[in-house]
């Protein structure tokens, strides 16, 4: 009996190592497959299909074969293939790239049958429909297009007939016009807002020199303009879009030309060109800011402007500027736990206790930094929820069988990560609780820690953050972290934050590792450390990227107080940055982060402090408080100048 278990075990082996031998060379073909596609090669395509008949990445083979020729291939094989993986990631992307090319060759019929099926339509598609329901007839699109005016701020092709179908219409005028101008250049998007000066009534359409001296060289333009005589209303908005941009580079330039001209400008104008210079001033933290912000009343302003002026008014300790302006955006932004939380505290300054707890109330126990600051208020301390139950081996099983999962575990298999990631997150849709678990689950054991977290971020009911706050490599972190004398939890906090703990990962800027490392900074300290031998193609080994990393951290702090709020700022942004941003006095740590200018910063700084909150309460077992971690920030002049050093 145990000579043929030992058989059955030998059997088993040889029959898992031969599936192995069989998925290498499959693994190889299919990335022939994908080269061939993406060279053009047709012949070379075909030649390898065959071999892949079977394969669990086949329908990628036949959708690059068919996407070499999608504007000729016959509609009945692009159905035939959409019928075959019916509500698979790759359908919706065959049907996407075959819903782009009816519509530029506007097939209009075919495009109206297929569009329906599509689930999640991107903008330029639904431009695309939106042309098409014009040309039937349908006179409602123009109100389903009109908020898209203001919105779009730089639109895809397609979309230009739908917008400029609102102007033929006569749904949009001169004002709304210059509306959509002002928000373009507010975006920093000149070219279009030049292009947008087109739909003008001809007595206000500047020529083409002249807008492009508006947007390019506004100064010399506004310093010519008279302080007395009257201004047309071409002359007038061009000369508010002008002040936006001398604002850009001198709030304080644009105040004064500002202050010479206003008499000739009307109050719609002057109050916009006055929240230019307030929205400019507060990024930079001028103590200017919210007086230029005054000048401008009550006019309404756009939501990136609106929500600066909270901040300006954080920095200054004016409860009641931001009381006000919070209560003045629009519906939507000031339902973001952000604006819940600043106004509950702004009326909790005033007095109004009941109302600051009401709000509070609203977004304590969310999972995220304003929900963690909510939770400190209302004195409820910060636990992970009680954790649920393993999904049992059945669960995972099923989960396991589902074909879109399979899929992304090929395309990690053959390290084709982009498209790996877009079909798990594709998979994951619709899944339950139970689902979701099983999925972090098995990405977990496969060591895809990133789709992991991103699995059992998704449940709404049970949780286990176990899942949602990973802590691999804790065997070549922690001892490190505490040889450097830093808490484990931030560095698993900023690490999450960084990589999602993909060791070969690769920012755009060229930061790689579970560290994210800039090769400048990496060199910096192995340098600073005698890291002998050192060359960039170890910043990828997990040890050496943890040693590098967490000795930066420690640097990093001790440079700036050794506060963590200071510290995940620089880690991200520059330790230079960091010391800028602080304030001549004291300031929370959660005004700090609110009011750092860069919006990726200040998101990874938010981040970061509230990871480090849950990876504490895992690592010990204990509630947990966020105002403790983010303390208070002091002012410059406590700055150790050893941080103009770090790189």
């Amino acid at each position: 009996m145990k000579f043929c278990f030992r058989v059955f075990l030998l059997a088993l082996s040889l029959l898992a190592g031969h599936l192995a031998a069989a998925a290498t060379v499959a693994d190889e073909r299919f990335l022939a497959a994908r080269d061939a596609a993406r060279a053009g090669d047709r012949a070379k395509l075909e030649r390898v299909a065959p071999d892949l008949q079977g394969y669990e990445l086949e329908a990628y083979v036949e959708y690059w074969g068919l996407l070499l020729d999608l504007n000729i291939t016959d509609p009945a094989t692009i159905r035939a293939f959409l019928a075959r993986h019916e509500k698979s990631y790759i359908a919706e992307k065959l049907r996407g790239d075959w819903l782009r090319q009816l519509g530029k060759k506007q097939q209009w019929a075919e495009f109206d049958a297929e569009y329906p099926q599509l689930v999640q339509p991107d903008q330029e598609l639904s431009c695309y429909a939106l042309q098409s329901r014009r040309l039937r007839g349908d006179a409602s699109m123009l109100a389903e297009a009109l908020p898209l005016w203001l919105s779009l701020i730089e639109p895809p092709v397609s979309c230009y007939p739908v917008l400029e179908a609102l102007i033929l219409e006569k749904r949009v005028l001169g004002d709304q016009v210059w509306a959509r101008i002002r928000a373009q250049f507010e975006a920093n998007r000149t070219a279009a807002g030049r292009y947008s000066m087109n739909y003008l009534p001809p007595s206000q359409t500047p020529d083409a020199r002249l807008a492009q001296a508006v947007s390019d060289t506004p100064l010399p333009w506004l310093v010519k303009l008279p302080s007395a005589a009257g201004l047309s209303r071409m002359q007038r908005e061009l000369a508010a879009l002008a002040i936006s941009r001398v604002a850009r580079n001198d709030p304080r330039m644009a105040a004064e030309q500002l202050g010479r001209i206003e008499s000739q400008l009307q109050n719609g104008e002057k109050a916009w060109a006055w929240g230019q210079i307030g929205w400019q001033a507060a990024q930079r933290h001028m103590p200017e800011a919210l007086e230029w912000y005054r000048h401008a009343g009550n006019a309404p302003l756009s939501d990136e402007v609106a929500q600066w002026k909270v901040r300006a008014a954080l920095r200054a300790q004016d409860w009641g500027a931001v009381r006000t302006t919070i209560e003045r955006m629009s519906p939507a932004l000031a339902e973001q736990p952000a604006w819940v939380y600043w106004l509950g505290r702004a009326y909790r300054a005033g007095g109004r206790l009941g109302d600051a707890d009401a709000l509070f109330a609203k977004i304590a126990g969310q999972p995220n930094f304003y929900g963690n600051l909510a939770d400190d208020e209302l004195d409820r301390p910060i636990t992970p929820p009680p954790r649920a139950v393993s999904p049992t081996p059945e669960e995972k099983a099923r989960v396991a069988a589902n074909p879109g999962v399979q899929r992304s575990l090929a395309l990690f298999r053959v390290d084709l990560r982009s498209e790996g990631v877009k079909e798990w997150n594709w998979a994951l849709r619709g899944m339950s609780d139970r689902e979701l678990l099983a999925a972090s689950d098995i990405a977990q054991r496969a060591g895809i820690y990133d789709r992991a977290i991103a699995a059992a971020d998704r449940t709404k009911n049970e949780h286990d953050y176990s899942l949602r706050y990973l802590s691999p490599y804790s065997d070549q972190v922690r001892p490190v972290a505490k040889s450097q004398a830093l808490d484990d939890a931030w560095v698993y906090g900023l690490m999450r934050q960084e990589s999602r703990f993909v060791t070969n990962a690769k920012s755009t800027v060229g930061a790689s590792g579970l560290m994210q490392l800039m090769p400048a900074t990496a060199k910096w300290v192995a340098r600073k450390i005698g890291l002998k031998d050192f060359h960039q193609g170890q910043v990828n080994d997990t040890d050496i990227n943890v040693l590098l990393g967490t000795t930066y951290m420690r640097l990093v702090m001790e440079s700036l107080d050794n506060h963590p709020v200071l510290a995940s700022a620089a880690y991200n942004a520059g330790p230079g940055r960091a010391r800028k941003w602080r304030g001549d006095l004291a300031l929370e740590g959660a005004v700090y982060a609110e009011t750092i200018p860069f919006s990726e910063t200040r998101d990874y700084v938010k981040k970061v402090m509230s990871n480090s909150v849950y990876y504490s309460a895992l690592f010990d077992g204990k509630p947990q408080s966020i105002k403790n971690r983010l303390g208070i920030i002091g002012p410059r002049t406590s700055l150790d100048p050893k941080a103009e050093e770090l790189p």
